[in-house]
């Protein structure tokens, strides 16, 4: 089965690109270098890649891409941190006023 990566940028601004690819080295070496102009890296480098994991369904890796790119920075941050027991905490909430 060929593998699929949902992966974690950190950018020189401070803010966190989520992603997901087949091809992880080549992925980051495409944002590292400028090749997608339009991309939101492509201002933003230089780029450290920080978090990533793999799936063996891309369909379950687009799904969790999907996700953790809903997470707010303190959340995606205990990811990267391997603060897993902090995950559930962290959970955007609203409330009403």
């Amino acid at each position: 089965m060929k593998q699929s990566y949902v992966y974690i940028i950190k950018c020189s601004d401070g803010s966190y690109y989520t992603g997901v690819s087949s091809n992880l080295s080549s992925r980051l070496y495409k944002h590292n270098f400028g090749f997608y102009p339009d991309c939101y890296t492509f201002n933003k480098r230089p780029l450290e890649l920080v978090f990533y994991c793999e799936f063996t369904d891309i369909n379950i890796a687009i799904e969790k891409e999907k996700q953790i790119k809903k997470w707010s920075k303190i959340k995606k941050e205990a990811l990267i941190n391997g603060e897993f027991e902090s995950l559930i905490n962290l959970a955007k909430k609203r409330f009403h006023k």
